[in-house]
């Protein structure tokens, strides 16, 4: 599938809230855990077996705990042993986690999606086993279901040929929950080789319920090379077939494959995807205490309340700090175009972080201001910056506030739409930006109306700049 289809497909199920993550056993390897012929080698080695001639490994595990008479300890001690460190945060995982991603399945035994999804502050309810399936975790952020069971719970991994066969038995919850999942979700499978037998009979099962109606999922493989085949040409060209005819099949279950130079591909795929997803998020930082010539009270309200309803009749989501002058009116355009076409769903398009005025607490005001200003600005793709001054010392000065969050944006690599025409603050903002205007093309038709255009021209034009970076 094209790359940049698969980014807006995806970035599209991310915005709508569908969208769903596999992270197979890739994914741990890259954090500095075993892959699985490595977990295995040690009992094929007691069973005097070649781990490099193995395929069905699963295989090679029951043979182990057969010749134990049906004892596991060594297993679930291998596990722990390999597991229960602190793996290394991968870009990718922490990408994956970043995203406003609600589900997440796993066949991994390590904890550290769950690690990094608290290092984003997002908490996570953690399916370990059946039971688990039962509870819910009150103010998750997110589920994560690990289908093949966790480290600190060795003896119940699934890792045998017993335990695969018998899966329908002992975890149809999370069977059940999985089918669920696939037929309501958009599936990213990451670091998985579709080698799973669990899985491939669950997607069986679904595109049987589905017929040709399955939703469509995507996974990310890497091309093989001639390399990794220690320049075999005949070792290649039938790996290369084997591919080709695997992401043929795979189109059965709904699942559109993205072939990869290199797995260092992904993070930058998903740093695409998390910055499409951000850019329908605006954030508009201004404030106005008192009033150019050119720009009476009501010129200002009328303007920032028809901006905000613009952008939310758009699709858009709002932030906005509640900047002095126009907080109110920047609202008020939000909600109305909300009560009248969006259902109601205010925090699905307006977001508030008003600025507290009393000192107080462990940080100052100003720690407190910056602080509010980087979660703003973080959480939105573009900002765009109007009017800007305050009175301080009885006297009209410039908004530094808001100059503060021009460089936050800057740093954050935002797209930045300075409206010139309401002077102050944003008028050195777009002064700044116009010296140095090749490093903004997206405003290169848009300079002239931007600096001295009317209202309503500058209402739609910012409109059209928005549409563009989607």
């Amino acid at each position: 599938m094209n790359k940049k289809l698969f980014i807006k497909e995806y970035a599209k199920a991310v915005y709508e809230g569908n969208a769903a993550v596999f992270a197979g056993a890739g994914t741990s390897v890259g954090a500095g855990f075993v892959d699985w012929r490595t977990l295995v080698e040690p009992f094929a080695n007691e069973l005097n077996l070649d781990i490099s001639k193995e395929k069905d490994l699963v295989r090679v595990t029951q043979y182990y705990v057969n010749s134990k008479g049906g004892r596991r300890g060594n297993i679930s001690n291998k596990i722990i042993d390999e597991f229960s460190q602190n793996g290394k945060i991968t870009d990718t995982l922490e990408l994956l986690t970043r995203l406003p991603i609600s589900t997440y399945w796993t066949t991994n035994y390590d904890q550290n999606i769950e690690k990094s999804l608290e290092n984003q502050n997002r908490k996570a309810d953690v399916k370990k086993q059946q039971e688990d399936l039962a509870i819910s975790l009150r103010d998750r952020d997110a589920v994560v279901y690990k289908m093949h069971g966790d480290v600190t719970l060795p003896n119940k991994a699934i890792i045998t040929k017993d335990d695969y066969e018998m899966y329908n038995e002992t975890h149809s919850l999370f069977t059940t929950a999985l089918k669920g999942d696939l037929v309501s979700k958009t599936f990213l499978f990451v670091g998985f080789s579709f080698e799973d037998p669990n899985l491939d009979d669950i997607l069986g099962k679904i595109r049987v319920l589905l017929e040709k109606d399955n939703r469509e999922h995507y996974c990310l493989l890497k091309k093989v090379e001639l390399k990794d085949f220690n320049n075999s040409n005949e070792d290649f060209k039938a790996a290369k077939v084997r591919q080709e005819l695997r992401i043929e099949d795979l189109k059965r279950y709904g699942i559109e494959t993205i072939l990869l130079d290199s797995y260092d591909e992904i993070p930058k795929l998903l740093s695409e995807i998390e910055r499409i997803y951000l850019n329908k998020t605006i954030f508009i930082s201004g404030s106005i205490a008192t009033y150019p010539e050119h720009w009476l009270e009501k010129e200002v309200n009328t303007f920032c309340y028809n901006l905000s309803k613009a952008i939310v009749s758009d699709g858009y989501k709002v932030i906005s700090g509640f900047g002095i002058g126009i907080g109110s009116s920047v609202i008020n355009g939000a909600l109305d175009e909300i009560f009248l076409s969006k259902y109601k769903h205010i925090n699905e398009h307006l977001s508030l972080y008003p600025f507290p005025q009393i000192e107080g607490g462990e940080k100052s005001l100003t720690e407190r201001w910056t602080e509010n200003r980087n979660v703003m600005i973080s959480n939105s793709g573009i900002c765009i910056f109007m009017f800007g001054n305050k009175v301080k010392n009885g006297k009209n000065v410039i908004a530094d506030g808001m100059l503060e969050e021009f460089e936050i944006a800057k740093e954050l690599g935002k797209i930045i739409i300075p409206i010139g025409n309401t002077a102050e603050a944003a008028n050195e903002i777009f002064r700044i930006m116009k010296e140095e205007k090749e490093l903004h093309s997206y405003l290169e038709d848009f300079w002239n109306i931007l600096e001295d255009g009317k209202t309503n021209d500058v209402i739609s034009k910012i409109s059209e700049i928005i549409k563009q970076q989607q």
